[in-house]
């Protein structure tokens, strides 16, 4: 059943951080200032997949002027950071782990600073700062309990016989903050302590965003990743800011889709609702063959794209007019043979995991935001006396000067991050959103389409078997995961039309942790709903 409220509503991938964001907006903070005690304290109990070494975007809605904004807080490459600078040390590839792959500027700090001063400015907020990062210091200085998450997460990752993207436990920072004193992994129900982390965010509660940026923290980082051949300079830190953008949108049945522009894969989630405006999907049935497989195809279309332009848009030219028209969406569409799957062009790159969340106050504020450092564990970093996990996003930068996401000085490289909200008569309806890399985008049509062609509740949405198209680590092609809930039947004719099936665990943590608050526009009651796969919670007041 779906908590409802008539005042707030949260859902997050951790219990801790709802109850972090819930007490907030008890105090009176809006949407956004709940989010950054969420967001700080998924960044301290979530380690696997958010720390402040990392980057976020925000989708923010705001009730006092019916507008909707974006911030991106995704990190830079750094001054030194070029592709000769790995290829004269005789890599073909960026490493996935280690110092090297530690290349871009953590932005998520930057990204709750400037939300926190909007939320000051525009939306009325008298949060004090260092109040939003209580929780957050508490669980690092005084401990949390391990979720069963962290535990499987943190067992895979110390495994020795994967040398290049597990076994983290060589660089002597991850050894020394994320496992026992034995050298092993913590289980479920036992405590974690993170008192280097705790101390860097005293200092960012009492000096804001400056100290990460432009104070001790900074200087910890740069001089242990230059003592250990990293690339970042003190300059990339000081000159780091997040930026406002204009949020991209597409019309999907009697709603309006938002999402994140580049340098996220927003688009791509975008085009599949494009797609499927020429698709008569309610026909097909929720569960049908044909409705697995017109989402499926409709991604194949979509990634198409995605892979051909997505980079960062200072740097590439990208024509989302186009992209996102709604002649270009017919033209995909009547691409789709029902009776026939799409040949993949090329495989679809492994990506990384993250924490999506989101929060609605009582004023009508409303918040979708992802935070996140990539490969689990991220670069598997953590420079000497800061507790600070950096990510490993920069890795997916390519060393060939010709791909269209190519490593540069100052380019922030293509995220699969991406926010979405549903809009109805101007205002939030459904603010939703997952972790999973690939299957952001076709998690998020499936929400959509089961909210909105089906009438599903938020929770059922959710629920219902999931699937995604792409391949996972070491595999070098394209499968279709689906659900082993999903009859044989379906996945039997799936197979007939040429689709590569791969049937997995019921509600296996593969397909992602997604959350959704659906707002009634008639009676204003928002009904929050959080998934059976991961560690999160929903709850109002």
């Amino acid at each position: 059943m779906n908590p409802a409220t008539t005042q707030a509503m949260v859902t997050t991938s951790n219990y801790q951080a709802t109850q972090a964001a819930v007490q907030v907006l008890k105090e009176g903070g809006t949407a956004v200032d709940a989010a950054i005690a969420a967001a700080s304290t998924l960044a301290v109990v979530y380690p696997q997949m958010n720390t402040i070494g990392g980057d976020n975007f925000w989708l923010i809605y705001n009730a006092k002027t019916g507008e909707l904004r974006a911030l991106n807080a995704s990190g830079r490459a750094g001054e030194k950071a070029t592709i000769a600078f790995y290829k004269n040390q005789g890599f073909s590839k960026i490493p996935s782990r280690g110092y090297l792959a530690a290349n871009t500027v953590p932005g998520a700090v930057s990204g709750w600073d400037a939300a926190y001063r909007y939320s000051q400015a525009s939306m009325g907020s008298k949060m004090k700062w260092r109040r939003l990062l209580d929780s957050a210091i508490g669980y690092a200085e005084n401990g949390f309990v391990v979720t069963p998450s962290l535990e499987m997460w943190g067992k895979i990752n110390v495994d020795p016989k994967d040398s290049e993207f597990r076994n983290l436990q060589r660089f002597e920072g991850f050894k020394k903050t994320y496992l026992k004193a034995d050298g092993s992994p913590y289980n479920a129900g036992e405590i974690m302590k993170l008192p280097e982390l705790a101390a860097s965010l005293r200092l960012i509660a009492k000096d804001g965003a400056k100290a990460f940026y432009q104070g001790p923290i900074a200087d910890k980082i740069v001089q242990d990743l230059q003592a250990h051949g990293g690339v970042l300079t003190k300059k990339d830190f000081a000159q780091h800011t997040a930026n406002w953008v204009q949020p991209l949108h597409v019309n999907y049945r009697d709603t309006v889709a938002y999402n994140f522009p580049p340098n996220t894969q927003g688009f791509a989630s975008l085009e599949i609702l494009n797609i499927l405006n020429n698709l008569d999907v309610k026909a097909a049935g929720e569960g049908s063959a044909d409705y697995y497989h017109m989402l499926i195809e409709a991604t194949k279309e979509a990634f198409a794209d995605r892979d051909q332009y997505l980079s960062d848009p200072d740097f590439v030219k990208i024509p989302l007019d186009y992209l996102l028209s709604p002649k270009h969406g017919q033209e995909q569409a009547a691409r789709i043979k029902m009776a026939q799957a799409a040949a993949t062009v090329k495989p679809l790159e492994p990506k990384g995991d993250t924490v999506w969340f989101g929060i609605v106050d009582s004023q009508g504020n409303a918040v979708s935001l992802i935070q996140s450092i990539y490969h689990d564990f991220g670069s598997a970093i953590v420079p000497a006396g800061t507790g600070v996990l950096l990510q490993n996003r920069g890795s997916f930068f390519s060393l060939d000067p010709q791909h269209v996401n190519h490593l540069e000085p100052g380019k922030r490289t293509f995220h699969t991050l991406n926010p979405a909200m549903l809009m109805k008569g101007g205002k939030p309806y459904l603010v939703y959103g997952t972790m999973g890399g690939e299957g952001q985008p076709q998690t998020q049509a499936a929400i959509v389409t089961r909210i909105v062609d089906f009438g599903m509740s938020p929770q059922d949405a959710i629920n219902g078997p999931r699937w995604l198209h792409g391949r996972t680590w070491g595999v070098s092609t394209n499968d279709l995961k689906i659900e082993g809930r999903v009859p044989a039947a379906v996945t039997e004719e799936l197979k007939k039309r040429g689709h590569p099936v791969k049937v997995v665990d019921n509600f296996t943590d593969a397909m992602g942790h997604a959350g959704a608050i659906l707002i009634d526009p008639v009676t204003g009651v928002r009904y929050g709903a959080t998934d059976p796969r991961g560690d999160g919670l929903a709850a109002g007041f």
